[in-house]
């Protein structure tokens, strides 16, 4: 037998956006090598001040590489931890270049002089393969320009694949003698073989449409009891589900087995105001309900600009919620006992509108957690949201992965989606893609044609 081809381990350049999105990265290229350019440690160093998770993220990133480091130089390849990785260094200087970056494309800009870094290796290694890895999509693009490999950054990145996951299905066929008996007694044991069962294709914590000729049903196939579950339209604080996926949503937010939703869908599709909704519905069970949403700075202005104290700096972003808020409220007369409840919730602090950006460190128990445009979040910074879930505490994640205001993030690889990929069929788990719009009709026409 032939001895197989060795594998030729590749050199990787690392961009400042790829650290700042995932401050791991380095450990994620198995045995190929990694370079850092010396412009990005020079522009993680701008970054290390702050609250924000980039800013968390370059932190962790230069203390890693400090303790990496130790006695070594910067500047020579230094093994990574394991014996499958390969090994880093720091690029300094990048003299006599045959391709100059920064004369094509202009000087005094970090990018051209992180493309110099790669056109350096490029001659430096030239049996090698050299790929620069970044987020910026402009970058890329250059790199490309002058024959430098240049890709994405794909860990945590969800594969492209033809169907999406909605959370629901349609099931033809549903046994009528179960579907009868489940409008009778609310459920039914799903104990019908193993061959019916494989034939019905059933999936832990999945919403179903369920038919049998002209009879139908919606169900939720519980995971912990193997029952499929009657879900009901029900009104909750004086919102009734308009659409059977709204309907399965509402049947989520108020399952108290269920500690993690997500909703997606376009603007107008109630994402906000279910989980809103459902979660004034649960107050007693709660001692706060928190409302939260990533603050994305519009033309990516820093929100210091902003006149005001932090709260009125912080007011504007989170006014979305407080519009959902007071649409519930209006569902009641002035003198009607929710009406004033909800008042009473938002002055005692048992309804908290907060930004995301001093989560971390906390730890959050007896509590809803709502995180609206969540699509907005990188994967990790998804992680120490949830991983912040104290005893008897629910998160509900809302957002729109087609309508991303971030640079960085795009559909595959923001922390809605890599949430939904990762943890779907687990039992604690449940997700709703909502389709139908409700806000309006001029809403739906835009969604539409615009």
């Amino acid at each position: 037998m032939p001895a197989a081809p060795k594998k030729i381990r590749k050199i990787f350049v690392l961009d400042t956006s790829v650290i700042l999105y995932d401050h791991n990265a380095i450990m994620n290229f198995e045995e190929h090598d990694v370079a850092i350019p010396i412009p990005v440690l020079e522009e993680l160093d701008e970054f290390k001040k702050g609250s924000d998770t980039k800013n968390y993220e370059a932190r962790e990133f230069i203390r890693m590489l400090d303790k990496k480091a130790e006695n070594k130089s910067l500047t020579d390849w230094i093994a990574l931890n394991g014996s499958k990785r390969g090994k880093f260094r720091v690029v300094m200087d990048t003299p006599g270049l045959g391709v100059d970056a920064t004369a094509v494309y202009g000087k005094g800009k970090n990018d051209h002089k992180i493309l110099n870094a790669a056109l350096y290796l490029q001659e430096q290694e030239p049996n090698r393969p050299v790929v620069l890895v970044t987020k910026d999509i402009n970058l890329r693009l250059k790199a490309k320009a002058l024959n430098v490999a240049a890709e994405d950054y794909l860990t945590g990145k969800v594969k492209e694949t033809d169907t999406v996951f909605t959370g629901r299905a349609e099931l033809d066929g549903f046994p009528e003698k179960q579907l009868q008996t489940l409008y009778e007694q609310k459920r039914v044991p799903m104990d019908l073989g193993l061959k019916t069962i494989q034939k019905l294709n059933l999936q832990p914590n999945l919403f179903y449409i369920l038919k049998n000729g002209k009879s139908s049903g919606l169900g939720f196939f519980n995971s912990q009891t193997s029952d499929m579950e009657l879900v009901e339209k029900s009104a909750y604080y004086g919102i009734k589900p308009r659409n059977a996926e709204q309907t399965f949503a509402m049947h989520a937010i108020m399952n108290p087995h269920i500690k993690l939703v997500t909703l997606t869908g376009v603007a107008g599709t109630g994402k906000t105001l279910l989980a809103l909704a459902g979660s004034l519905e649960q107050r007693r069970d709660f001692k706060q309900i928190y409302l939260a949403r990533p603050i994305v700075p519009l033309s990516n202005r820093d929100i210091g600009f902003l006149p005001g104290d932090a709260e009125q700096k912080i007011n504007p972003y989170m006014q979305p919620l407080w519009d959902n808020l007071k649409f519930i409220k209006n569902q009641f007369g002035e003198r009607d006992r929710n009406y004033k409840q909800i008042d009473e919730m938002v002055a005692n602090e048992k309804i908290l509108v907060t930004p995301l950006a001093y989560i971390r460190g906390r730890s959050l128990s007896n509590v809803i957690f709502i995180v609206d445009e969540a699509q907005n979040l990188t994967p990790h910074e998804v992680k120490t949201i949830i991983t912040r879930a104290g005893e008897n505490s629910k998160f509900i994640f809302t957002g729109d992965v087609r309508q991303i205001d971030t640079p960085y993030l795009d559909e595959q690889s923001n922390g809605l989606s890599y949430l939904v990929d990762r943890l779907k069929g687990q039992p604690l788990y449940a997700h709703v893609s909502l389709v139908k719009g409700e806000r309006s009709e001029l809403a739906n026409l835009a969604n539409d044609l615009l």
